[in-house]
């Protein structure tokens, strides 16, 4: 496979590519790889599913608590907020404890936050439920950031090179897959007021069960054989060190900022489709809707995109186009959700929005270890999300600031009890900063693909070992009265002819 766009096309094959050479070098993949995967990936998507459980019912959770829309915003936006801190620490106890210790703690922690925030819905007289709800968004917020860039992690340690963006896909996607669940589960389940503790529920289920199976399955952070050389010879750098050579390398910030800020813009329009679409007539099970399709078609195009990049590592040139053509519809949906009656139009919309840009998250994710190689998959995975959720909490706090109540009367939805908001201001900047974060990709972002040119190195110097041994002349033939020789073993050959050969284990 030839590399991408830049320094990455002459970068070929790395070390595991041979699957023969790969054997002799002690190179293996294990089956459970894929148990590790679904572990995570279960717990990633139960805690995307936390995250915005409260978004698409917002009105009636706000009317139940006697909440304001703005307290019911915080619960998704603590989320980012906390993660900011957190998601720094993260990327020190995923290098230092291991992967297995960080998913397991996560899997706890995700737990007990989805168990805390729904004591407020029990029998017991609680005076202040908002500080439960709260406090049990802050412990699986704790969470995101470590399962969000563990997929990179665990790609790198487990799977061979031609599967490692698949397997990032897969982990990566399944925090959009929680995010579609609840788009779809807590309009479904929430009806009335006394369906909220129905609901709260319901979201405990998964989180328990990815605890479980963390606890119970999971035994080793890495493989007993690395799967490919890379993997084989960790040349991570440290953790202060790694931050440093991050900062210092040009390509990697320009990917940090760009897509950083994209994934600010998605985690903005996630939280906020239904009161924008609610102010112009559109119910909450169609804003759901909107979400499960910008999900849906997201991990489509990712599944078909994850296994073009894995052939042909054109990374740069699939996360460029699909930024630009993102930018484009972002502009369409700023200017139609403020329109009444567009339905078809507003789904084809969240549809393509997702195709085009959710689709490139984890490929976005790989190219960030690719340009920041040595820097371990952690550091460099972690502070692109990192920085997506301080621009996410930017975005949300600046859209719902520029948002203002309409005094006219109108065809409002929303059921906060106050008048409708106008988001035309905040749509249109919305649709301002995901083109200009475009641009600067497109414009300012060149590398090389460090890591899969590291494999070719080793896999060329391996393979030119390999051909230096020397091979010993053939054995006399013995007269025909004589016993045949005893044929000599692979070892004695070369070591019976005073080779300085190695043996390649």
């Amino acid at each position: 496979m030839d590399g991408g766009a830049g320094g990455g096309r002459g970068a070929g094959r790395g070390p595991d590519a041979s699957p023969a050479l790969g054997a002799l070098l002690g190179y293996r993949v294990y089956a459970r790889r894929w148990l590790f995967l679904l572990v995570l990936s279960l717990l990633n998507c139960s805690n995307a599913a936390l995250w915005l459980s409260f978004a698409p019912v917002a009105d009636i959770i706000a009317h139940h608590f006697v909440l304001s829309t703005e307290q019911i915003n915080w619960l998704s936006l603590i989320y980012l907020v906390v993660s900011i801190p957190s998601g720094v620490v993260a990327i020190w106890v995923l290098d230092s404890v291991g992967l297995r210790w960080a998913t397991i703690t996560c899997a706890w922690l995700n737990f007990a936050g989805s168990t805390f925030r729904a004591l407020p819905s029990l029998a017991i007289k609680i005076e202040d439920p908002f500080a439960f709800l709260m406090g049990g968004q802050s412990l699986c917020a704790l969470v995101q950031t470590m399962v969000i860039f563990s997929p990179a992690k665990l790609a790198a340690l487990w799977f061979p090179e031609h599967q490692r963006v698949t397997a990032n896909m897969i982990g990566t996607m399944s925090n959009s897959l929680g995010i579609l669940m609840a788009n779809l589960l807590s309009p479904t389940l929430v009806k009335k007021e006394k369906d909220i503790p129905w609901m709260l529920g319901i979201y405990i289920i998964p989180a328990g069960l990815a605890c479980l199976l963390a606890t119970a399955c999971l035994w080793d952070s890495v493989p007993p054989s690395p799967p490919s050389g890379v993997a084989a010879r960790c040349t991570s750098e440290r953790f202060l060190e790694g931050l440093k050579l991050l900062l210092h390398n040009r390509a990697y910030v320009t990917l940090a900022v760009c897509f950083g800020g994209g994934i600010g813009i998605f985690s903005g329009f996630l939280a906020l489709l239904e009161q924008v679409l609610c102010v112009k007539g559109y119910s909450k099970e169609f804003a759901g809707l909107c979400g499960a399709l910008f999900i849906v078609f997201g991990v489509l195009g990712a599944l078909v995109l994850s296994l073009y990049v894995d052939q042909t590592k054109q990374f740069t040139e699939a996360v460029k186009i699909g930024y630009c053509l993102t930018s484009v519809v972002c502009v369409a949906f700023a200017l139609v959700s403020q329109l009444q009656g567009q339905t078809l139009a507003l789904v084809t919309i969240c549809s393509l929005l997702g195709l085009f840009g959710l689709s490139v998250v984890p490929i976005a994710m790989e190219l960030a270890v690719e340009c920041s190689f040595p820097v371990s998959e952690g550091a460099a995975a972690g502070l692109v999300v990192v920085l997506g959720q301080a621009v996410g909490a930017l975005v949300v706090v600046l859209l719902t600031a520029l948002s203002v109540r309409r005094a006219e009367p109108s065809t409002s939805t929303c059921q906060d009890g106050q008048g409708p908001l106008d988001w035309k201001v905040s749509m249109l900047l919305m649709a301002g900063l995901c083109a200009l974060f475009s641009c600067c990709l497109t414009l300012f972002f060149h590398t090389r693909y460090r890591r899969l040119e590291a494999e070719a190195r080793m896999s060329r110097s391996i393979q030119d070992d390999a051909d230096r041994v020397p091979q010993c002349p053939p054995p006399a033939l013995a007269p025909a009265s004589q016993a045949p020789p005893r044929r000599p073993s692979p070892r004695s050959l070369c070591s019976g002819c005073g080779s300085r050969g190695r043996r390649l284990s």
